[in-house]
């Protein structure tokens, strides 16, 4: 792989961003697209009030609500596991295992939002990701302060102290932007209204095992 160009946040823990490869980007939406009426929906393994939800590739040990399969080729997976690498690279963990838990797209229609939530796999720490995949033209109206628009909006919530510290952070969303961040952050998404066009998402959970006492001191 390329070297990789990203930028980070810090909220008490980081937030990379990083730009999918278009390859990448096109392969997902195609694979989305073309396979949408068979793909497995996701509703009862997520939060969303959103109605469209569906799974390219789950590997879980209960297969209650999901059975196991996989939509996506390897080009993609290893993607996936070469980013989540980075990340607790970047961020100086060491000694850890990963294992890609799940993937799934949210295809947002106006009126519909993704309340404030945290993630899990099989384990509890891990990593949580948004890729944007297709966005609106429109967002439609803001009835009050529309200085700072929230419509259809990603906003990630976290938890450092301090005064001069960053509590939350609502990044510019662009078409193959893709964003890192531990299992316990909060995120939302905000509705949007005024238009029949839709905003997708692709999310991916990775489990992290590792000795957190190991990791504690800073590097």
């Amino acid at each position: 792989m390329k070297p990789l160009n990203f930028n980070f946040v810090f909220l008490g823990q980081s937030i990379l961003k990083y730009q999918v490869p278009l390859d990448i980007f096109t392969t997902i939406n195609k694979i989305y697209e073309d396979k949408y009426k068979i793909l497995y929906p996701a509703n009862r393994q997520l939060v969303g009030k959103i109605e469209n939800e569906h799974s390219l590739f789950y590997n879980g040990e209960d297969e209650s609500k999901m059975k196991n399969h996989n939509m996506l080729p390897l080009i993609v997976t290893d993607y996936f596991m070469a980013i989540f690498k980075h990340y607790l690279n970047w961020n100086k963990i060491k000694d850890y295992d990963l294992h890609l838990n799940s993937v799934w797209v949210n295809e947002m229609k106006q009126n519909e939002y993704n309340p404030a939530h945290v993630h899990r796999g099989m384990l509890f720490t891990g990593l949580s990701s948004v890729m944007i995949l297709k966005l609106p033209s429109t967002y439609g109206k803001e009835y009050s302060a529309a200085q700072t628009p929230q419509n259809g909006r990603l906003q990630i919530l976290g938890a450092a102290n301090g005064q001069f510290a960053k509590i939350d952070y609502q990044p510019p969303m662009d078409l193959r932007d893709f964003y890192i961040f531990p299992y316990d952050m909060r995120h939302v998404v905000y509705p949007f209204n005024g238009t029949e066009e839709t905003r997708r998402t692709l999310a991916a959970n990775c489990d992290v095992q590792f000795d957190p006492i190991k990791n504690r001191g800073a590097a």
